[in-house]
C-alpha cells in the first residue's frame, strides 16, 4: 500500500494550492520543496479575478486579499504625456479587480493554512528520482546531509519548476524555444517622482524598444518591470538599484527621478523560453505550474495560470482516488490546461501593450492607446481578457451540449464556460439575493435547474434520484433570477446546467431530457473492463490537444475564443 495518497514536489504557489484543495477533499497529502522555508523571492506579482475565486473556493482568497492592494486604475503613458486610463472592476465577481501582493507572501500566507490543515511542507528536501507503476508512484527524497528516503504515494505531481526532476523522470519532453530579443528587468523601490503616490495606482509607459510598469506594493514601494530590447545577451547579473533607476528614468521621461530600496530589496534581470510539456500526465505522474508550462512573463499570468491548473487538477484527482470517477477524466486535465497555457503564449506574443515595439510600432500603437481607451467597450473587453472570467474549456471532452449551439455570439453560459455569478434566490422559503458562486461548493457537482421548472414535487424528486445515483457527488440547486437583468445569465429557463466543482459547466441540455443528463453522469463513471462509454449527443467534438510551440512544429490550432462567453 502506499504511503499516502498524493506527493506533491514543489511549495510554490501552484503546489500549495494543490496541497490545500487536496486536503479540503480529504486526501492525505506529503509536501516537499527542496529550498530552505526562508529562501524566497518577490517574483510574481498579480493574482487575477479568476485565481482569486478559485482560491476562494478553498476558503483561503480572503487572507491574501487582507494582505495586498486591490489595483483599480493603471494610467498609460508615451510620447511624454498621458495617453489615457485603464479602470478595473467591470466584470460581476466578488474579486473584480485583481490583487497586487508578492510571491513571497503568498507562499508565506498558504504555508500557513495547509499547516492548519495538518500538514507541513518538507523544506530542504529534494525529489532525486521517481518511478510509477501500475497502483503507485515511488520517490527517493534526499537531504542537505546526503541522506536518502525512499517513499510511495498513490500520486505523484511536479510543481517544482522549469527544471522538473519528475518531468525528466516521467520522460516527458518539455517543447517550445527559448524567447529571444527580450530581457526583463525589474526590481522594488520607492520612487521620488511627480506622479505621487495613490493606493491602488499603477503605470505603464511606453517608449521605443521598452515597456515599463509600475504597480503599487503593500508596503508603499512599486514592483518596476521593464520589457526591453536585449542589446547585450551575456549580461546576466541582477541590474543594480542605479540601473533600474536610469532605465526608468529613461523610459518614463522623469530624469529627476530617484529610487530608493524598500525594506526587503529586491532586483532580478531575467531572459525566459516559451515551452509546454508534450503532456501533463503520464500513469500516476502529473505535471502542474511551470513545471507543464513556462512562457515570458508579459501580461503576468503564469502563476495564475498554473493556479487555476491546480484548481483544474486536485477535484478530478480526488475523484479518480476515491473510486467516483474514471481515470479517463485527468485526461481532460491535460487537454483543458495544455490548451489554456498554449493560448496564453500565442497572445502575449501579441501583447503590444507590454512587449517592446520598433519607433514605427510604438508610433502607431500610442497614436490609437487614447482612441482605444476612450471607449467604454474596450474597458470592459480589456477588463475580462486581464481577469481570465472568459477563458473556458468548451472543447473538452468534459463539455456536452444539447442541442449544440448555433454560431454567432452567444450571452448565455454554454459548456465549457464559467458560470456566472448571478444573482439569485434559492431554499425553501426562497433566501436571498445572493450570489451565485457562494452557493457552489468545490466538493461536489451542481445540477442547476430554474426553481419554477422544478416546483412539481415529482419532477424534483426524478431529478434528485438521478443525483443519488450519479457515481459523483451531485447536488441538485433550484434558483430563481433576483432580476430580469440576472435571468441572461443563467441560461435559459427550460434548460439544465450541471456545474463541474470548478465552477465551469460541464453539461448544458433541455430539462425534459433527463437521458442526457443520464448520459453524461455514466460518461464520468469508472470504466469495467470492456466497457464503453457513452459518445457526447450532439455535443460538438472536442479535437486532439494541440501540440507545444517549438521551431520545427507548425503552428498549433486555437482553442475557441473566450471574447464570446458570457459576462
Amino acid at each position: 500500500m502506499p504511503d499516502m495518497d498524493v506527493c506533491v514536489v514543489g511549495a510554490g504557489p501552484v503546489g500549495l494550492t494543490l496541497a490545500i484543495a487536496l486536503r479540503g477533499l480529504g486526501l492525505e497529502v506529503r509536501i516537499v520543496d527542496r529550498a530552505p522555508a526562508a529562501k524566497r523571492e518577490a517574483r510574481a506579482l498579480v493574482l487575477w479575478p479568476r485565481a482569486l475565486e478559485a482560491l476562494d473556493s478553498l476558503g483561503v482568497a480572503g487572507t491574501l486579499r487582507g494582505n495586498a492592494v486591490e489595483l483599480s486604475r493603471v494610467t498609460i503613458h508615451g510620447r511624454g504625456r498621458r495617453l489615457g486610463e485603464l479602470t478595473t472592476g467591470w466584470n460581476r465577481s466578488a474579486y473584480s479587480r485583481p490583487l497586487n501582493i508578492e510571491q513571497h507572501d503568498i507562499e508565506r500566507l498558504l504555508v500557513e493554512e495547509l499547516a492548519g490543515r495538518g500538514t507541513e511542507v518538507e523544506w530542504d528536501t529534494e525529489v532525486t528520482d521517481v518511478k510509477v507503476h501500475e497502483d503507485r508512484a515511488e520517490f527517493t527524497l534526499t537531504r542537505p546531509d546526503g541522506t536518502a528516503e525512499s517513499g510511495t504515494a498513490a500520486w505523484i505531481v511536479g510543481c517544482e519548476g522549469t527544471a522538473s526532476v519528475v518531468r525528466d523522470r516521467l520522460h516527458i519532453p518539455f517543447e517550445g524555444r527559448r524567447r529571444t530579443g527580450l530581457q526583463v528587468v525589474q526590481g522594488n523601490a520607492h520612487p521620488e517622482w511627480p506622479l505621487g503616490e495613490q493606493p491602488g495606482h499603477g503605470h505603464i509607459f511606453l517608449a521605443p524598444h521598452r515597456a515599463l510598469l509600475a504597480f503599487p506594493l503593500p508596503d508603499g514601494a512599486y514592483r518596476f518591470f521593464c520589457f526591453r530590447d536585449d542589446p547585450d545577451p551575456g549580461l546576466t547579473a541582477p541590474p543594480t538599484l542605479d540601473e533600474l533607476r536610469d532605465l526608468v528614468a529613461d523610459t518614463a521621461r522623469l530624469p529627476r527621478l530617484r529610487l530608493s530600496p524598500p525594506e526587503r530589496p529586491w532586483l532580478n534581470r531575467a531572459r525566459f523560453s516559451d515551452r509546454v510539456a508534450a503532456r501533463l500526465r503520464h500513469g500516476r505522474g502529473l505535471l502542474a505550474g511551470d513545471a507543464a508550462h513556462a512562457w515570458a512573463p508579459v501580461g503576468g499570468h503564469g502563476m495564475n495560470v498554473g493556479m487555476l491548473g491546480a484548481h483544474n487538477l486536485a477535484w478530478k484527482l480526488a475523484a479518480v482516488h476515491r473510486g467516483e470517477a474514471d481515470e479517463r477524466i485527468l485526461d481532460t486535465y491535460d487537454t483543458e490546461q495544455r490548451a489554456l497555457a498554449l493560448r496564453y503564449i500565442r497572445e502575449m506574443r501579441v501583447n503590444f501593450m507590454e512587449l517592446p515595439l520598433p519607433p514605427l510600432g510604438y508610433r502607431a500603437f500610442t497614436a490609437t492607446v487614447p482612441v482605444m481607451l476612450s471607449l467604454r467597450g474596450f474597458q470592459r473587453r480589456l477588463d475580462r481578457q486581464l481577469s481570465d472570467l472568459g477563458r473556458n474549456h468548451r472543447y473538452s471532452d468534459l463539455s456536452w451540449q444539447r442541442p449544440a449551439p448555433s454560431h454567432g455570439r452567444h450571452r448565455i453560459p454554454r459548456a465549457g464556460d464559467r458560470m456566472p455569478d448571478a444573482r439569485v434566490t434559492a431554499g425553501d422559503p426562497p433566501n436571498g439575493p445572493v450570489r451565485l458562486h457562494t452557493l457552489l461548493r468545490y466538493d461536489t457537482w451542481t445540477l442547476l435547474v430554474d426553481a419554477a421548472r422544478v416546483a412539481d414535487p415529482a419532477v424534483r424528486h426524478a431529478l434528485e434520484q438521478r443525483c443519488r445515483r450519479a457515481p459523483v457527488p451531485v447536488r441538485l440547486l433550484p434558483v430563481s433570477p433576483a432580476g430580469a437583468g440576472e435571468a441572461r445569465l443563467l441560461g435559459r429557463t427550460g434548460e439544465l446546467r450541471l456545474v463541474r466543482p470548478d465552477g465551469y459547466v460541464g453539461l448544458v441540455a433541455p430539462l425534459d431530457r433527463p437521458s442526457v443528463l443520464d448520459a453524461y453522469l455514466l460518461m464520468l463513471a469508472p470504466r469495467r473492463s470492456g466497457a464503453r462509454s457513452p459518445a457526447a449527443p450532439s455535443a460538438p467534438s472536442a479535437p486532439s490537444a494541440p501540440s507545444a510551440p517549438s521551431a520545427s512544429s507548425p503552428r498549433p490550432p486555437s482553442p475557441p475564443s473566450s471574447s464570446d462567453t458570457a459576462q
